[in-house]
C-alpha cells in the first residue's frame, strides 16, 4: 500500500511538472511570436506616433490675435489680387498673349499655394489646436511641394518667353504659338505632380516614433524627415534627385535666359531702346529674384535650433509673402495690366 501511495504521489508530481513545463513552453511560443511581430513592426515595444504638433508662432501667445488678423488680411488680399490678374488674363482680349497666359497660370498657382498653408494656420490661431495627423502632414507637404515645384517651372517658362521676345523678336510670334504655350504650361503642372507623387510615396513608408513637435508653421520636408525613426536614405536620395531635376535645372534655365537677355539689352545702342526692352522683363526678374533668393536662403542655412527663427522668417517670405507680392509687382509695374484694370472698371461703370 505504501509503495502504491508513493507511486501515485510520484506520478502526480511528474504530471504537475509536465503541466508547468507545458505552460512554460506555450508562454515561450507566445512570447516568441510577439517578439517576432514587434521586431517586424519596429523597435521592440516602440509606439508609433499618429500626429504632429506644428509649433509655428506659438511661443508668442500674446501676439496670437495680431498674427491671426495679419495673416487673414494677407490671405484675403492674395486671393483677391491673384483672382483679378487671372480674370484679366482670360477676359481682356489685349492680354491674350503668351506672357499673360503664363501670368494667369502663375496667379492660379499662387492662390492654391497660399491655400495649402494659411487656412490651417488661421484655424490654429482661433482654436489653439496645432496638431495635424501624419497623413494630413504628408498631404499638406505634397500640395506645397507640388505647387512650389510648378512655380519653379513656370518662372523658367516665363523667362524663356522673355528670352524669345527680346533676343529673337522676329521668330517670337511664329515660335511661341498657342499650342507651345499650352504644352509648356501643362508640362510644368504634370512634371511637378509626378515628382511630388514619387517623393511623398517614399515619405509614406517612414515610421515616426517621437518626438512629434515640428518647429515650423507648416509641414516642410526637412523637419518631417528629422522626426523619423526609420531609415531615410531612400527619401534623401529621392529628394536630391528630384530637386536637381525640378529646382536646380529650372533655376539654371532661368539664369541662362536672363544672361542672354541682359547681354542683348546692353547691345542696344539707344537708351530709350534699352529702357523699353528692360521694362518688358523687369517685373519677372524681380519676382524670380525674390522667390529664388528666399528659397535658396532657407535651404542653404544649417538646420539647427539657433537658426530656427531666421528659417521661419525666410520661409514666411517665399510661402506667404511671395504669392501676395507677385501680382502687385506685375500690376504696378506693367502698363498693359493697369490699362486692362482701367477698362474692366469702366465696364463695371465705376468710372463714367
Amino acid at each position: 500500500m505504501e509503495c502504491a501511495a508513493g507511486l501515485l504521489s510520484a506520478s502526480s508530481h511528474i504530471l504537475s511538472l509536465c503541466e508547468v513545463n507545458g505552460r512554460y513552453l506555450r508562454w515561450r511560443e507566445v512570447k516568441e511570436e510577439t517578439d517576432l511581430h514587434l521586431t517586424e513592426k519596429g523597435e521592440g515595444n516602440q509606439t508609433y506616433i499618429t500626429e504632429f504638433i506644428l509649433l509655428g508662432f506659438g511661443n508668442l501667445p500674446e501676439l496670437q490675435i495680431l498674427f491671426f488678423l495679419l495673416f487673414l488680411v494677407i490671405y484675403a488680399v492674395t486671393v483677391a489680387v491673384n483672382i483679378l490678374i487671372a480674370a484679366l488674363a482670360v477676359t481682356d482680349q489685349r492680354l491674350h498673349t503668351p506672357m499673360y497666359f503664363f501670368l494667369g497660370n502663375l496667379s492660379c498657382l499662387e492662390i492654391c499655394y497660399s491655400s495649402t498653408i494659411l487656412p490651417k494656420m488661421l484655424a490654429s490661431f482661433v482654436t489653439g489646436d496645432r496638431t495635424v495627423s501624419v497623413t494630413g502632414c504628408l498631404v499638406q507637404f505634397f500640395w506645397f511641394g507640388f505647387l512650389a515645384t510648378a512655380e519653379c517651372y513656370m518662372l523658367a517658362v516665363m523667362s524663356y518667353d522673355r528670352y524669345l521676345a527680346i533676343c529673337k523678336p522676329l521668330r517670337y510670334t511664329t515660335h511661341m504659338d498657342g499650342r507651345l504655350c499650352i504644352q509648356l504650361a501643362a508640362g510644368s503642372w504634370l512634371s511637378s505632380f509626378i515628382s511630388l507623387s514619387i517623393l511623398v510615396s517614399c515619405m509614406s513608408q517612414l515610421a515616426f516614433c517621437g518626438p512629434n513637435e515640428i518647429d515650423h508653421f507648416f509641414c516642410d520636408l526637412t523637419p518631417v524627415i528629422n522626426l523619423s525613426c526609420s531609415d531615410t536614405n531612400l527619401v534623401t536620395m529621392a529628394t536630391l534627385t528630384l530637386s536637381s531635376i525640378n529646382v536646380v535645372l529650372p533655376f539654371l534655365l532661368t539664369l541662362a535666359s536672363y544672361v542672354f537677355i541682359i547681354s542683348t539689352i546692353l547691345k542696344i545702342p539707344s537708351t530709350t531702346g534699352k529702357q523699353k526692352a528692360f521694362s518688358t522683363c523687369s517685373s519677372h526678374l524681380i519676382v524670380v529674384t525674390i522667390f529664388y533668393g528666399t528659397l535658396i536662403t532657407v535651404y542653404m542655412l544649417p538646420n539647427n535650433g539657433a537658426l530656427g527663427a531666421p528659417n521661419k522668417v525666410f520661409s514666411f517670405f517665399y510661402t506667404i509673402l511671395t504669392p501676395l507680392i507677385n501680382p502687385l509687382i506685375y500690376s504696378l509695374r506693367n502698363k498693359e495690366v493697369k490699362e486692362a484694370m482701367r477698362r474692366a472698371l469702366q465696364k463695371c461703370r465705376f468710372f463714367p
